[in-house]
């Protein structure tokens, strides 16, 4: 599914301020795969996500999608293959648009000669509300509110929705639960999962939560220094507790880690 052979990107070439932040990148995941991604700040995970989406071009290296050489293509281009959950969900939404026009906008996602005016139609409303009200979360009842009237959480699930809305085979999930509270991240994490699991989609999510990298996910890689540190998966894995992969990151980056990783 995605297939990054000797991928590598530099910020700031040539200045000061220069930094590698991927180094000959190699890494293969595989169909229906949820990787958890891990590792200090500065080892390079954002910076995968942005290379994958398209938002950023490799100074070197070849990037395959599906089977599909993307690594000239940019994010539009990748926009029918590739979803992605921002940490901030205004990123992903439109605050001055209602539930509706988001959730019809990210249909037409990826679809030619799309034309806004004529997306709301009765039956795709429908078919909002019937996917709102499976949640439970009384979204349903709200079509017709302005995005920026919801809470942190509920435009965290309207932008996972949106991202997922179409059949796009890879998403990419960046640190989206972080900002929400406890209650929240968990009933958010619950729902990624299940979206996944139900469409059979590839994911790859960034977290600097222990506790959802080995809760969640068939396969935990650790990132140092723009590279593949640790891969972990199967058996491996599941034998890992919280405190395993603390021991395993602080020996790695030689980073104390933040007590708020084991809490998360």
């Amino acid at each position: 599914m995605i297939v990054l052979e000797d991928v590598h990107f530099t910020y700031g070439a040539g200045t000061a301020s220069e930094n590698h932040v991927l180094r000959e990148l190699n890494l293969s995941i595989g169909d229906g795969e949820f990787v958890t991604l891990i590792g200090g700040n500065g080892a390079g995970k954002s910076s995968l996500l942005n290379i994958l989406g398209g938002s950023i071009h490799p100074d070197g290296g070849i990037i395959r999608i599906d089977g599909r050489d993307v690594t000239d293509d940019p994010a539009w281009m990748r926009a029918s293959r590739v979803a992605r959950v921002f940490q901030n969900p205004q990123d992903g939404i439109c605050m001055r648009l209602s539930i509706e026009q988001n959730m019809a906008l990210a249909h037409g996602r990826g679809k030619r000669h799309s034309i806004f005016r004529r997306a709301v139609t009765g039956k795709l409303r429908r078919a909002i509300e019937a996917k709102l009200a499976a949640l439970n979360c009384g979204l349903e009842n709200r079509l017709g509110d302005q995005v920026g009237r919801l809470s942190g959480g509920q435009q965290q699930i309207l932008s996972l929705l949106m991202a997922t809305s179409q059949s796009s085979k890879l998403l990419l999930l960046d640190e989206h639960t972080s900002a929400l509270d406890p209650v929240m991240a968990d009933y958010v994490m619950e729902l990624t999962a299940k979206i996944v699991e139900e469409n059979g989609l590839t994911a790859l999510m960034i977290t600097h939560s222990m506790r959802q990298a080995l809760r969640y996910g068939t396969r935990v890689i650790m990132m140092h220094r723009g590279r593949i540190a640790l891969d972990f998966s199967g058996q491996e894995k599941k034998k890992l507790r919280v405190c395993d992969l603390l021991k395993i990151f602080e020996e790695t980056s030689g980073e104390e880690a933040d007590s708020a990783l084991v809490l998360n």
